[in-house]
């Protein structure tokens, strides 16, 4: 174990940490958004499908919130135990950041989280869903600072080194830094896809083994129609983001697309073996002159390749593939919502094969934004934060031993953890359907089919006044 370079270690037990820890804010930010919409939708229409669409929902955000907490706490341990110099370097401006997340982000969180999760009953309709939107904003605020803090890493800007060490000097530009709009929209709409496909693919799963209620229905077609929205954003949001890493970060880029040579009308590899004894890709197939058309905008577009940033470029092959997968599964993902969407929309839900495919696709979420995760983390080496301080002269001393060690332990507690976790969402999913009698669903609640006249009639039907439809289900039941 000595033999083994304790940078390396570091990096993989990092690695492991943050691809572990980030499964879960990336459900929880956008999760909440969609608990807030079903909450509301109930509240307009009193159709409860979209409560009961919310109740089990809620239940799978209280377990993911548990669980990106404790990880998260892991994450914190590893700046002092694996990365001191990241600390003493930078800790004037990474410090404060990953405070303010907690003072504000988290304590806004933890303090509504309670009422969200068991004031249905006990608290007016206003301050539960006044307590379930601060929780949605507390997620995203808190992807705000971390986030933030990250792109600073990669861009780095307003501060002055002193002494050896960063020390702010324009808050608002560490901030907002000069790719913090990018990166921050592309993990918003990150997270929206994670928790778009698996709404839809629990729910598949649930309607394939006949659970059919109206709550399943309105979390297929939610899940469904978020994804069918969010994909084709998410991929001009990448386009932008691409653009700005082409101009701060332009040896990342190279990496990417596999350019070793500086060129004009630079081919798109769409497949290669990239050979870095070589310098040189083996098994390529590319389209000639498309590489300068999508980051240049013009066939004739100069390109840097990597043999211009030669010891200073980060691991080519992982990048490079990891770039792939994540635009190979976001393809997929536009394909597979916008099928569903339409089949939906034809005949009131997709075909069988489709239900299957969205099943598989449960966690395809998760495979996009760890993809995507590894390009933006592995294409800023050798740096830790880029151009101030290289990863090797932020590691620890700690021998290779011990570090291997707590690697193995954390791989073998989180390969539980996400068993256990995967488990236990397909169990209440599986519950639900077996101690609830499918409920036939209300035309207003239909997120394909909603028809005012129909709930109008209803109305009529039950003598009640056309003011009843504005009446809060708490306030009908009271009358």
């Amino acid at each position: 174990m000595e033999s083994l370079d304790p940078v390396l270690l570091s990096r993989l037990q990092f690695a492991a940490n943050i691809t572990f820890h980030i499964l879960f804010p990336a459900i929880t930010i956008s999760l909440a958004w969609v608990l807030l919409y079903f909450r509301l939708r109930y509240d307009r229409s009193g159709d409860e499908s979209w409560m009961g669409a919310y109740r089990f929902w809620v239940k799978i955000f209280a377990l993911t919130f548990a669980l990106g907490i404790v990880t998260g706490v892991t994450m914190s341990f590893q700046f002092g135990t694996n990365w001191p110099g990241y600390m003493e370097t930078v800790g004037n401006i990474a410090g404060p950041l990953l405070a303010y997340e907690v003072l504000t982000a988290f304590f806004l969180e933890a303090s509504f989280l309670g009422i969200m999760l068991f004031g249905t009953k006990r608290v007016s309709r206003r301050v539960h869903i006044l307590s379930t939107f601060l929780v949605a904003a507390g997620t995203t605020l808190s992807a705000f600072w971390i986030l933030a803090l990250n792109s600073w890493m990669q861009t780095p800007v307003g501060f002055e080194m002193i002494d050896g060490r960063a020390h702010p000097t324009d808050w608002l530009a560490i901030l907002f830094s000069p790719s913090f709009p990018y990166r921050f929209t592309h993990m918003l709409l990150a997270s929206g896809l994670t928790t778009a496909f698996l709404v839809a693919g629990i729910s598949a799963w649930r309607w394939r083994r006949g659970d059919r209620g109206g709550d399943v229905r309105v979390a297929l077609g939610t899940g469904v129609r978020l994804a069918a929205i969010l994909i084709p954003l998410q991929i001009l949001v990448g386009d932008l983001h691409g653009l700005n890493t082409l101009h701060h970060q332009p040896a990342k880029l190279a990496a990417m697309e596999g350019i070793w040579e500086t060129q004009r009308g630079a081919a798109a590899v769409l497949f290669a073996v990239p050979d870095e004894a070589s310098r040189s890709n083996r098994y390529e197939i590319a389209i000639p002159g498309l590489a300068s058309l999508y980051l240049g905008h013009s066939f004739d577009a100069e390109i840097r390749g990597l043999n211009d940033f030669a010891g200073e470029h980060p691991p080519v092959k992982p990048v490079f593939f990891a770039f792939r997968l994540m635009v190979g599964t976001g393809l997929l993902m536009l394909l597979v919502s916008w099928l569903s969407l339409y089949q939906f929309r034809r005949q009131g839900a997709p075909g069988p094969r489709t239900l299957m495919i969205l099943v598989a696709m449960t966690f395809s979420g998760w495979v996009a934004l760890v993809a995507g995760w590894y390009v933006t983390e592995i294409g800023r080496q050798p740096w830790l934060v880029h151009g101030v301080l290289r990863t090797a002269e932020a590691a620890t001393a700690t021998a290779a031993s011990r570090i291997g060690l707590t690697l193995a332990m954390y791989l073998s507690l989180y390969a539980v953890l996400l068993t256990a976790f995967i488990s236990v969402i397909f169990h209440l999913a599986k519950k639900a359907g077996e101690s609830e009698q499918p409920k036939q669903m209300n035309p207003v609640a239909d997120p394909f089919h909603a028809g005012v006249g129909v709930a109008d009639k209803e109305r009529a039907q039950r003598g009640a006044t056309p003011d009843d439809g504005a009446r809060s289900p708490e306030e009908r039941r009271d009358a």
